[in-house]
């Protein structure tokens, strides 16, 4: 029982990834009156990006906008059964 229990928090550990947030704001930042969400996929742990999200295109040429890159909890619930075949994603937010 005590192997089952190890070989799944094991499994878990190397499946999932950390959570953290990274904030970048561009001129003023935004005041959060308009936001936008896309979803960022990698594969093999972020090594190979498989799709390009452009923050300046999400934020419409404007200049000043905050962007937001996490793990949000659907993304948590995503990557556990994404992240068995290497695929993984993140949030981006951009914030006007």
């Amino acid at each position: 029982m005590k192997k089952l229990i190890l070989l799944v928090l094991l499994i878990v550990f190397l499946t999932t990834t950390g959570c953290y947030t990274m904030v970048h704001r561009v001129g003023t930042g935004g005041e959060n009156t308009t936001q936008k969400i896309e979803r960022q996929w990698y594969f093999f742990f972020g090594l190979i990006e498989l799709n390009h999200v452009d923050s300046y295109e999400m934020a419409d040429g404007t200049d000043n906008y905050t962007v937001t890159t996490d793990m949000t909890p659907v993304d948590f619930f995503i990557n556990l059964f994404t992240s068995t075949v290497l695929v993984n994603c993140w949030s981006v937010e951009v914030s006007e």
